[in-house]
């Protein structure tokens, strides 16, 4: 372990010192699967009454997760991090549009961008995967997101950044797997000998789903996450907004009103249960703009509050920079 951990640490340093962004598997050895249920037949599953299939088309191509790193110029970081979950209903990846994209805007602005390629549940339930996984796989794409921020936090030193300044973005499905990360970080769902804490120091969640409750959540994202068993207690356990407590990190909403996609409601159930446990919040929402509104609207229009709420905390230090103005090489490094 300590021979790779000193393999790591050379090839970052070697990539980090080139200012572009690069590809790392997520696991550095054995990936883990989802937990096999007391007494659950492995092959149980049948694929059938998945809904509105006809309109989704899974791409669950996610076998291997990975990080991708995007690092701003040396002189400019401010050492924070922002680890980011892209959204697709637990079914696929809006992964440039929703991951590769706003890591570059941030690196822009000085902060430290990890994309996180995560594994869907979906993928392995309908296609047949070169690393199969046995039982029930609800727990995966929670198991990445707790190894991306402790890939981040234990090669802190090697991105130059402060371990109390990485926080978590999710968008839609993405924005449930950041707060679910956010509420579930007492118990270790990876192999963590190190104790690596697994708590985001912030959230930023946009149009995020956070409960799996049948009056708030997306039907199809509930059943590519959770599958045919959908126990009460299950969906209590993934209801992110019952799930918070005083420890919570935190965290900043944005959500549109007429989103039909994610109802406004996530947002607001989650910021009330955030003020119920004092933990400081703030959310935006807009009258306009639907669900994946990062994808029309200019990104000073979203981007400055972020910023603004990040500076405000200690998160951030510059003001925002217009993209536009920046040119910012992308290469990936397998």
């Amino acid at each position: 372990m300590k021979r790779y951990l000193f393999i790591s640490v050379i090839f970052l340093f070697m990539f980090y010192k080139q200012s572009t962004s690069q590809i790392i598997p997520l696991y550095p050895g054995e990936i883990p699967t989802g937990p096999l249920e007391p007494g659950e037949d492995p092959n149980a599953y049948t694929g059938k009454d998945i809904p509105t299939l006809e309109v989704f088309s899974p791409k669950p191509e996610v076998f291997i997760p990975t990080l991708e790193v995007y690092m701003p110029e040396r002189h400019k970081s401010n050492r924070s991090a922002i680890i980011i979950f892209p959204g697709g209903s637990y079914g696929g990846l809006a992964y440039q549009e929703e991951g590769s994209d706003i890591g570059i805007l941030f690196a822009k602005q000085g902060i430290t961008a990890f994309v996180v390629k995560y594994r869907v549940p979906v993928g392995y339930r309908l296609l047949e995967s070169p690393f199969p996984l046995s039982g029930n796989r609800y727990l995966v794409p929670l198991q990445d997101a707790q190894q991306a921020i402790k890939r981040v936090r234990m090669n802190a030193a090697v991105w130059h950044l402060d371990t109390n300044k990485i926080g978590v973005m999710g968008f839609s499905a993405g924005g449930h797997l950041a707060s679910s990360l956010g509420t579930h970080f007492q118990q270790a769902y990876i192999p963590n000998e190190e104790n690596t804490n697994l708590r985001p120091d912030f959230m930023i969640l946009i149009y995020p789903l956070i409960s799996m409750k049948s009056e708030l959540t997306d039907p199809l994202s509930r059943f590519f996450l959770l599958g045919e068993n959908q126990s009460p207690e299950r969906i209590r356990f993934f209801s992110n907004e019952e799930q918070v407590t005083a420890d919570t990190p935190p965290t900043l909403l944005m959500h549109a009103e007429d989103d039909r996609l994610v109802k406004v409601e996530n947002s607001i159930v989650f910021y009330q249960a955030l003020i119920k446990h004092r933990v400081p919040a703030e959310m935006h929402l807009y009258p306009r703009g639907g669900h994946g509104f990062v994808l029309s609207l200019p990104p000073e229009e979203w981007m400055q509050p972020i910023l603004l709420w990040m500076k405000k905390n200690g998160w951030a230090k510059h003001e925002y920079i217009n993209p536009r103005n920046i040119a910012y090489e992308k290469i990936h490094y397998h």
